[in-house]
């Protein structure tokens, strides 16, 4: 059931159960109340999270104060900002009535997702139909797309054969792009996984690590590994690395090879050269898809060698059957703290830029 709302005096434009509180002067926006009442004290709880932090989050992100008594949640500020965690908070109650546990960044993509049900995509919002993506393995369940990036990420992994996906670190790119590749794999629209990278020495040398050269390699591909790890069973993870099914190799081990039948990553791909991008790409077989993400600003080739992943975007570009997406700072989804340092370099690589012009 969809939560209920206290209908207090309603007024145009200000969204169900508002109510405009005094004046305003010219210039301000007019303040709201809106007041939602849950149907389940227990998911309610959940919604508002330990000790009201989803709330807190709501409060900081939209500039509303959110004040909770037991089912009931009344929240004030700028009508529109009110309308959007009224959104928010609707979504987020959805996920929990199916089971799903609430993280904070669970909270953020709900109020992206409410601006985008409140703008773009009214009439699905009214008719109670997502706005964004979703996909779901066996391990992990449904995952969504926290932001509007996500999601034309995830609808151009639906659509296209190859996909190219940059931006800063802690976007999503990798994680979701592997767990889409478990998706296919377990649809059976896929036979194989193979999930590479390159293994560009960052200020380390890699003859000078110890083991063979699988060992070697080992720390460039553990993002992966871990990322599989969240969408797969520990157990069927082992066996498909076994028998061949799931393959996680180098780069360079792709050379002379016809990749039909599968789903084929590229991650870091910023740190290819453009002979070994060209190489990758035309490895594509025949039923395969190919994603390839990586962060053009976070290249650890040699000075003046050109990145492989850049080109391929400009030469590729409005290609059928490519996809391409780009994150920006404001679509970090790991930390808030990330958020904030991918901003501050981003900053500084501007102003760069404004004194090489000047």
């Amino acid at each position: 059931m969809k939560p209920t709302e206290r209908q207090t005096l309603e007024r145009p434009g200000l969204g169900f159960g508002a109510r405009a509180e005094g004046r305003r002067g010219a210039g301000e926006p007019q303040a709201a109340e809106v007041n939602l009442a849950f149907e389940d004290n227990r998911l309610a709880s959940l919604v508002f999270g330990h000790y009201d932090q989803n709330l807190a989050r709501l409060e900081r992100r939209l500039g509303v104060v959110a004040i909770a008594n037991g089912n009931l949640v009344t929240i004030k500020g700028p009508a529109d900002s009110c309308e959007r965690a009224r959104l928010a908070l609707e979504n987020l109650y959805g996920r929990v009535r199916e089971g799903h546990a609430l993280t904070l960044g669970d909270v953020d993509g709900a109020i992206q997702e409410g601006a985008l049900q409140g703008s773009l995509f009214p009439q699905e919002a009214e008719a109670g139909r997502i706005a964004f993506e979703q996909i779901g393995t066996r391990r992990r369940g449904p995952v969504r797309a926290r932001n509007a990036a996500q999601d034309h990420y995830l609808r151009l992994l639906k659509r296209h054969e190859l996909v190219f996906a940059e931006g800063p670190a802690g976007t999503g790119k990798t994680w979701l792009a592997v767990g889409y590749a478990v998706l296919l794999l377990e649809q059976g629209a896929v036979e194989r996984l193979i999930l590479s990278r390159p293994a560009v020495e960052a200020g380390e040398r890699l003859g000078f690590l110890p083991g063979d050269m699988r060992e070697k390699v080992d720390p460039y591909l553990r993002p992966i590994f871990d990322a599989l790890g969240d969408f797969m069973d520990p157990r069927m993870l082992e066996r498909g690395m076994q028998t061949g099914m799931i393959e996680v190799a180098p780069l360079a081990f792709m050379r002379g090879r016809t990749l039909s039948n599968a789903c084929v990553l590229l991650d870091e791909a910023q740190n290819a050269t453009s002979t070994q991008m060209k190489m990758f790409l035309t490895r594509l077989g025949e039923n395969s898809r190919m994603i390839v993400t990586g962060d053009p600003t976070q290249t650890d080739l040699p000075p003046g060698q050109k990145s492989g992943l850049s080109e391929a975007i400009s030469l590729l570009a409005g290609l059928e059957g490519v996809g391409h997406v780009v994150f920006r700072e404001g679509d970090v989804v790991r930390h808030d703290l990330v958020r904030r340092i991918v901003g501050a370099y981003e900053a500084a690589a501007r102003g760069g830029e404004e004194k090489v012009r000047r």
